[in-house]
């Protein structure tokens, strides 16, 4: 007889003695299924290995400690439509009562045809395996259902806790390795029976295993290659998924489908051996080509997703993902908030108004195209006032965050900060002159005050910040709209007058301006610290974002509640309990009579700097914003309904907007109105005029307008430039009346109006004498001591009263 080949007459390892040890100890074990001196094939084995397999097995832990499994988290539109989808492991956990009785035979018969009846350990198959493999053979499983499930546990606990090298071990098939993580898999299944039913087993494992590339549970493949939930599964789509999990990368029906549908053919006969199927199914489903069953749906992951669902809605979307990694309330790291995002099984719904996020849309893409040759950029940011909840972003790109990305497209998302996805910002202009109004009504002063709008070179030492006056330092600044002038207020809101406003803040403190605005959300986007408190912030100079800018706009849409801008309202988990959602914390920011003031100024836009946009039928109020040299452009408006911003330059430097081509049309220079506001009107038209009604904003009070009354100093007896000095020192205009006779000296005041008290700003009207009166001054005649009658008529006969 030949002598054995090398590989049949290998010295047995300690790692095969435990496993064919292992093997004796299980089947001795379970009820008397197998004789022990019947299944242990005869070998010499060491008393050095027999006490390895026994101390092995006594050492391994008996529960394994099951977490939940990682699913996908979905992104709803405030009306329940999906965005998108993110996971770590596409997997929708699904209870047995959805997954098809069909596909629950494919997998035993495939896997485990002893399931119902072993005790998490098969002896059976574990002893052909365990032959097999010291035979030299192929090698072979041998693992029940349970201890599938088991693998699959170790391996997913380990991947969520970065553990990668165990998940590695997990999956060690060959080798002493092998063994020992068969034997732990053993004693950890023959645990797992005593505490689960076989049905929560087969249901569980279901549920995780991959299913395919990047598919993982049933309800991930039922969808994927069939596109219907797992409940519907019929017994030749059964078949080919269970075929999938013996090696999910070869036998995934989209990668390779002719080995797929071989492994399916491979399943439909052992269901139908295992009498799952009949005759006639099981000839039909041989003779069916895998293509014919087949209906495709690629789970995409991410935000991408979001722009093929709702137009434009890829910047929302990416917001809320960079909402969930920053904020506390999901978590106490950013690592943990992020594995919730892509591990958690969280539904979130948002804020998202399909309707306005397609106006605003169609609006900012219409006036400025994606690939508009001048490469100017366009966003727009929509807040609900009262709520602060973000109805819309859109912009004038396409949301791509890969790699690589094509002209038009980007992941920066203009419409906010870096740390939510955006950028660092742009200079709002002469948007941010409503901090300096608000600050103005705040500290008492009226609409009606005049102010010098006159172009003229100031010193930084004539502005107090925080208390003090600023340092001796030129500054020079200029108005787009003219000279100007001594104006109201009211006129310098409307037109927009530079030097009016800096007029303004001379009369303010720097800081608290800036701090009113800080207040309400609008600060330097890269640092999020408030404008710094120099005279050129009163104009703009610091860049912010126009979703800050949209929700400080909203406080003044809704009566003075300010509320953050928020994306997210609720958040539920795999489970469907409610999670902790960030808050808009509403509050009453400014009173009602100063946000109905300040709808009162700006509200006189369309007259003024917004001539060119037109006005809107519904009641609106906005302020246009132009940086020094056209490099940025905003329109600001809002209504009760809606708070909009929308910025128009170009988002990665100051470049002048100045004799340029935009869609197809020239431009000399481009302003706030000019483009920004345009979008504002066309978007909020689309919107708002679809027959809901338009409230109006509240009524401004005659004090925000005029000024509360205050005391006018009498001046009557002063000569007229004293009085002057004394009225204009206390806050009142100065005009002259017809002057009178009287025997006070020349200019002197006789009388004013009004003379008790009078709104700051008012004109007092002063009447001066002009001395005496000339007749009364002329000397005396003796023959006509009564000048008077000599010149009366004659009153003879037929100059009477004929009655």
């Amino acid at each position: 007889m030949p002598s054995p080949s090398p590989s049949r007459s290998r010295q047995m390892t300690a790692g095969q003695a435990v496993a064919l040890f292992m093997a004796f100890l299980l089947a001795s074990g379970i009820g008397g299924l197998l004789a022990a001196g019947l299944a242990l094939p005869t070998v010499a084995m060491a008393n050095s290995a027999t006490d390895l397999g026994v101390q092995a097995f006594e050492d391994l832990p008996s529960e394994l400690e099951q977490k939940p499994l990682s699913e996908k988290s979905v992104v709803l539109a405030a009306d329940g439509t999906q965005l998108a989808e993110f996971w770590a492991e596409n997997r929708e956990v699904v209870t047995q009562d959805r997954i098809s009785e069909q596909m629950q035979n494919a997998v035993i018969a495939t896997e485990d045809r002893r399931f119902y009846q072993h005790g998490g350990i098969d002896p059976t198959g574990t002893l052909r395996a365990a032959v097999a493999n010291f035979s030299g053979g192929s090698t072979q499983g041998g693992s029940t259902l349970t201890q599938q499930y088991v693998k699959n546990v170790l391996i997913e606990s380990a991947i969520r806790e970065g553990d990668f090298a165990a998940a590695e071990a997990a999956r060690e098939a060959d080798g002493t390795e092998g063994y020992a993580r068969k034997l732990r898999e053993a004693k950890l299944a023959i645990a797992l029976e005593k505490t689960m039913t076989k049905d929560e087993i087969l249901t569980a494992y279901l549920n995780i295993a991959q299913f395919g590339i990047s598919t993982y549970g049933v309800e991930a493949a039922a969808q994927r290659y069939f596109s219907k939930p797992a409940a519907e599964l019929n017994y030749l789509e059964a078949a080919t998924i269970a075929g999938i999990t013996n090696s999910p990368t070869l036998y995934d029906p989209v990668k390779n489908p002719d080995k797929s549908e071989g492994r399916r053919n491979t399943v439909l006969f052992l269901m139908h051996d295992q009498g799952y199927i009949t005759d006639e199914e099981y000839e039909a489903g041989k003779a069916t080509p895998l293509g014919d069953t087949l209906h495709i749906s690629e789970p995409k992951s991410g935000c991408i997703a979001a722009e093929a669902v709702v137009a434009g809605a890829g910047y929302f979307c990416d917001y809320v993902t960079n909402v969930i990694k920053n904020d506390p309330a999901f978590g106490e790291t950013k690592e943990e908030r992020q594995d919730l995002l892509l591990r958690g099984g969280l539904t979130i719904t948002t804020t998202l108004d399909i309707r306005v996020q397609t106006a605003a849309n169609d609006a900012v893409k219409g006036s400025v195209p994606v690939n508009d040759p001048s490469g100017v950029g366009q966003a727009m940011s929509v807040v609900e006032p009262g709520t602060g909840q973000i109805k819309a972003m859109a912009q004038n790109r396409d949301f791509n965050n890969a790699e690589t990305v094509e002209a038009g497209q980007t992941a920066v998302n203009y419409n906010t900060s870096y740390e939510y996805g955006g950028s660092t910002g742009f200079p709002p202009g002469s948007t941010f002159k409503a901090f300096t109004l608000l600050q103005w009504l705040k500290d008492g002063h009226a609409l009606t005050e005049t102010v010098n709008g006159a172009v003229r070179t100031l010193n930084t030492n004539q502005f107090t910040a925080c208390g003090s006056r600023l340092g001796n330092s030129t500054y020079k600044a200029g108005n787009a709209e003219g000279n100007g002038g001594m104006m109201s207020v009211l006129n310098a809101t409307q037109n927009s007058v530079n030097l009016a406003y800096l007029s303004m803040a001379m009369q303010l403190d720097l800081c608290d301006i800036m701090n009113g605005a800080a207040e309400l959300g609008v600060v330097q986007a890269g640092n999020g610290e408030p404008f710094q408190a120099f005279p050129a912030n009163v104009l703009g100079s610091d860049s912010t974002t126009p979703l800050a800018m949209a929700g400080a706009y909203a406080t003044f849409a809704s009566g003075g509640v300010y509320c953050s801008p928020i994306a997210i309202t609720a958040v539920q988990d795999a489970s469907g309990a409610d999670l902790p959602v960030p808050t808009a914390g509403c509050k009453q920011a400014i009173s009602p009579e100063v946000a109905n003031a300040m709808a009162y100024a700006m509200g006189n836009v369309w007259s003024g700097t917004g001539k060119g946009i037109g006005t809107p039928a519904y009641e609106a109020a906005g302020k246009t914003g132009t940086t020094s040299h056209n490099e940025h452009t905003w329109f600001a408006g809002y209504t009760p309904r809606l708070a909009t911003a929308v910025w128009v330059g170009h988002p990665d430097s100051m470049t002048p907007m100045q004799r340029v081509t935009i869609n197809g049309r020239y431009y000399p220079s481009v302003y706030g109105a000019t483009i920004a506001g345009k979008t504002w009107k066309a978007a909020m038209d689309s919107v708002l005029l679809d027959g809901s009604p338009n409230p109006a904003f509240g009524e401004a009070n005659t004090n925000e307008i005029y000024g509360a009354p205050v005391a006018v100093p009498s001046v009557i007896g002063l000569d007229v430039d004293t009085a002057q000095q004394q009225l204009v020192a206390a806050g009142f205009g100065v005009q002259t009346g017809e002057p009178q006779y009287s025997e006070l000296p020349v200019n002197t005041v006789l009388d004013q109006s009004p003379s008790g008290s009078a709104t700051p700003g008012s004109m007092i009207t002063v009447i001066l004498s002009q001395g005496p009166d000339p007749a009364a001054q002329q000397p005396a005649d003796p023959a006509n001591p009564n000048p008077a009658e000599a010149n009366r008529p004659n009153q003879g006969p037929g100059n009477g009263n004929n009655g």
